[in-house]
């Protein structure tokens, strides 16, 4: 069982694949990443190949309503596939794939302007307006965040 920083590489780094799927970086993502879970064994590389051109697919021929859910499975599906592969492998080559994964972030985060979700986010390259009026609840999911006291919507407060 991996601890709880691996198991948050993993989850990372597989919605790095699934961000960077349909973009100008995924070309270098789908390399690095067959070279990652190949680990030098051409007939595992060739599947993560396949794999990585089946995730890009589904990516790219998801309709506009569901393109978020199949995202997410995707990136499920490569957090499972990361998780596995840091599971089995002893503790040099587990370092190597970690500094491997960490690499492949930032390649990611570097090619979508530092714009990555991860755990089931949702990633915003901008501003963002999130609004809750009428008693209904609006929420995000966020790390650190200090909360103040806004005025409540209404009528002269819209």
């Amino acid at each position: 069982m991996l601890d709880e920083a691996l198991t948050a590489l993993a989850s990372a780094a597989g919605a790095a694949v699934a961000t960077a799927a349909g973009t100008d970086a995924w070309t270098a993502v789908r390399e690095r990443t067959a070279r990652l879970v190949g680990r030098e064994n051409a007939p595992q590389g060739q599947r993560a190949l396949e794999r990585l051109d089946q995730t890009a697919a589904a990516i790219e021929s998801a309709v506009p309503g569901e393109a978020g859910q199949t995202q997410a499975t995707v990136a499920t599906a490569w957090q499972t596939r990361f998780q596995d592969l840091l599971e089995d492998l002893e503790e040099p080559d587990r370092k190597a794939a970690v500094e491997q994964l960490q690499a492949l972030l930032d390649l990611v985060r570097h090619a979508t302007g530092g714009v990555v979700a991860r755990d089931g986010g949702v990633a915003i390259g901008g501003n963002a307006d999130l609004r809750a009026d009428r008693g209904s609840v609006a929420a995000v999911r966020t790390g650190d965040v200090t909360v103040g006291n806004p005025q409540p919507p209404g009528p002269d407060h819209v």
